[in-house]
């Protein structure tokens, strides 16, 4: 499996992921986005996920993720707009990923100037879907989310 993400990850020009968090209050889509990310980067990938505010900013102090996937909704009423300040005002610089049930024009406009890097609908947590958003992350262009 190492060997085959490793050969995915090549040829998709990604960098090697070693840390990588997941800030979901749903145990289904956060599962999801593990199995993606299995897919992607195998099992040597460490995945922390975070259901709240709270743990996102204590698991980002412990230890800064190479990558953020952020909920653009934790319950009972956070917001990633909101949300985003806080993890950069704890430490992490890297790039956040906000997964979004609501992917319309004002509101990327809202979360990338929050400081969100990309965001793509929770419907596209797909391998050749996130692929393509982890691209556009680590070239550094800003891509329309589909």
């Amino acid at each position: 499996m190492s060997k085959k993400s490793a050969v995915v990850r090549a040829k998709a020009g990604l960098p090697k992921l070693t840390d990588v968090m997941v800030v979901e209050d749903s145990q289904i889509d956060s599962e999801r986005m593990l199995g993606t990310l299995r897919v992607m980067f195998g099992y040597d990938l460490q995945v922390r996920r975070a259901a709240t505010l709270a743990a996102a900013l204590d698991l980002v102090m412990a230890a800064r993720p190479d990558i953020v996937f952020l909920d653009d909704i934790l319950k009972p009423s956070d917001d990633a707009s909101q949300t985003i300040p806080f993890l950069r005002r704890a430490g992490f610089d890297g790039p956040i990923v906000v997964v979004s049930g609501q992917v319309t024009r004002a509101r990327k406009s809202v979360l990338t100037a929050a400081g969100a890097t990309e965001v793509i609908h929770k419907d596209d947590v797909d391998s050749v879907r996130l692929t393509e958003a982890l691209q556009r992350v680590f070239s550094g262009q800003d891509g329309a989310a589909s």
